[in-house]
């Protein structure tokens, strides 16, 4: 084939869509927070505020961040030791999809490398553990989270170095599979990918960033990745 690689998003793609409540989450992140004299509904609001700036810096200047630039954003120290609240609330929206596992395996005997781009402030530890848990990290060729590199999609280094993680360096040898018209598919464009769009999320409004892309393909599920990989090869 005349591709080699298909990079996969993580939220939207890989897993499912859910609505997160990010009041909650905010909540659940100040369980981590020591030596600060605030009362929680600050703490809590703080936090909130400061993921808001994190999460902006993401769209608009492709610059990455950690959990701990968060806390540090909102002015808060924290013990990473007690950020098991805060996991515990993501736990549940980490599933796998279970198409998957069989997707992976076809792309494989199609002669096709596995990797995996994801927008994300948690460690990488993190986000192996839930693949482990899930059965299908053996499957996964490479992958890059952006809380380990300077940059987020859609920068083209972001993409330059998934694609380095599964040993590709052709881009146009390589397929982004993503939920996000504009992190993903205008991205993926735009540092030479082909994209696949999986049209199954709702984006919020203050997430849409200033360009939706065109995608080569459009799935509805992950069963029909492969055949839509073979349709641009």
């Amino acid at each position: 084939m005349s591709i080699e690689a298909v990079i996969f998003d993580w939220g939207g793609t890989l897993t499912r869509w859910h609505d997160v409540d990010f009041h909650a989450e905010s909540f659940a992140l100040a369980q981590a927070v020591v030596n600060a004299d605030h009362d929680p509904d600050e703490i809590t609001a703080r936090l909130h505020s400061a993921g808001d700036v994190v999460w902006a810096r993401s769209r608009d200047h492709q610059q990455s961040a950690t959990i701990s630039d968060l806390f540090t954003e909102a002015g808060l120290d924290h013990d990473p030791e007690l950020l098991s609240a805060y996991y515990d609330f993501w736990e549940p929206h980490t599933a796998t999809d279970p198409e998957c596992l069989e997707m992976f395996s076809e792309l494989h005997a199609m002669g096709l490398k596995v990797g995996v781009l994801s927008n994300t402030i948690w460690p990488r530890a993190w986000h192996v553990k839930f693949f482990q848990r899930d059965g299908v990290y053996d499957l996964i060729d490479g992958d890059v989270y952006t809380s380990e590199i300077p940059w987020t999609k859609p920068s083209p280094k972001a993409f330059e170095a998934a694609m380095s993680s599964v040993g590709a360096s052709d881009p146009a040898r390589c397929v982004y599979v993503g939920d996000r018209l504009f992190d993903d598919i205008w991205g993926a464009h735009n540092a030479g990918l082909k994209a696949i769009h999986i049209p199954l999320s709702a984006i919020p409004a203050n997430q849409v960033g200033h360009t939706e892309g065109t995608p080569d393909a459009v799935v509805h599920s992950m069963a029909q990745i492969p055949a839509a990989v073979a349709s641009l090869a």
